[in-house]
């Protein structure tokens, strides 16, 4: 080790040996030649375990804070929410009697969602996007489609979308754990976030089963090749006759 503790250096990288895979893409602001120029001082040295456990102290932390804010915002709303065993809360703001999902079913979904402290950071609505200032040119606004089961949304969503009807709305209240957990997902979507999503249940569409396979009979062991397979005739059991009363 070169530094120690308030030590200060000056680190200059070739960006040549940064770029070395001709599939990676070069910024234009690194031409070939340039160099990633760097001033780093040592503020602390801890071992391995010293810094997983200020690590798992931090993350600690964020996790009360977390469950702080989520007991807040059910506290000042009011909202009468159903829990499920995992965490989810979920409140039903428009029933339907229509068909529920299954697992591997698609479902069509139009969204909203919001931090709790109320600021929406991504919608399917192209109104909502815009209202708050979200709205993307190159973006088709329309219910977004999620095949349950597959894992390609978070697992709030899953387990969610599960308990919806087609046509109903919800409102979900998503602990971290079971959104972006303790890796966040933007500025807005920071570690150990609750989220909460306005949800509407657009369509469901059925799994299309797989066409039952039909197995090949296959010859018995006593059976040579070439030879004919004589039936042994089945005896017919005598039909009970009805008699029709007059």
């Amino acid at each position: 080790m070169l530094l120690s503790v308030n030590d200060s250096a000056l680190v200059k990288i070739p960006t040549d040996s940064i770029f070395v895979n001709p599939q990676m893409q070069r910024p234009p602001f690194l031409p070939q030649g340039s160099s990633i120029t760097m001033i780093i001082k040592v503020l602390k040295v801890q071992s391995m375990e010293e810094a997983m456990a200020e690590q798992q102290k931090v993350m600690a932390e964020m996790k009360s804070k977390e469950e702080l804010v989520l007991q807040k915002y059910l506290l000042e709303n009011k909202t009468p929410t159903i829990k499920t065993a995992s965490g989810l809360r979920y409140r039903v703001t428009k029933p339907s009697v229509k068909a529920k999902p299954l697992a591997g079913d698609t479902v069509l979904v139009n969204y909203i969602g919001k931090t709790l402290a109320g600021k929406v950071f991504d919608s399917s609505i192209g109104a909502e996007a815009k209202k708050a200032g979200l709205q993307q040119g190159d973006r088709v606004y329309e219910p977004i489609s999620v095949v349950l089961g597959q894992r390609s949304v978070i697992p709030g969503w899953e387990e969610g979308l599960l308990l919806l009807n087609e046509g109903a709305k919800a409102t979900f209240i998503i602990p971290s754990e079971l959104a972006y957990g303790p890796q966040g997902a933007s500025d807005d979507i920071k570690p150990f976030t609750p989220l909460l999503f306005d949800i509407e249940v657009v369509k469901v569409k059925r799994a299309k089963k797989a066409a039952p396979v039909v197995k090949k009979a296959v010859p018995s062991k006593s059976t040579k090749p070439g030879t004919k397979t004589v039936s042994k005739p089945v005896a017919k059991k005598p039909v009970a006759k009805t008699t029709t009363k007059k």
